[in-house]
């Protein structure tokens, strides 16, 4: 069974994501296999504040060389999380704006 803290791994932070922090849009990294339902039981969970809508995205490897070496980056999961009007905002985010 996976926990909350097991769906949310971290937040996204750059200056896309903080553009939305004051219309209440958060930017999180999740486990790949997370469902939209899931994910939003877990901010809720984890940070008790009322969720709105989720948004989910798939971002691809990309690919990377170092002189002849060559790999890719890791494929990862991207949700936009938005809140309702009335709920609170997510502190941890407030002294980053």
């Amino acid at each position: 069974m996976k926990t909350a803290y097991d769906i949310i791994r971290k937040p996204i932070i750059t200056e896309r994501s903080m553009a939305g922090v004051a219309d209440k849009k958060y930017v999180f990294e999740v486990a790949r296999n997370a469902e939209k339902t899931e994910i939003k039981r877990a901010v809720e969970e984890i940070f008790g504040v009322k969720v709105k809508s989720v948004n989910t995205m798939n971002v691809r490897g990309k690919n990377k060389r170092m002189g002849v070496h060559e790999g890719k980056t890791s494929a990862w999961k991207k949700a936009m999380i938005t809140l309702t009007a009335d709920s609170k905002t997510i502190e941890m985010f407030e002294g980053m704006v």
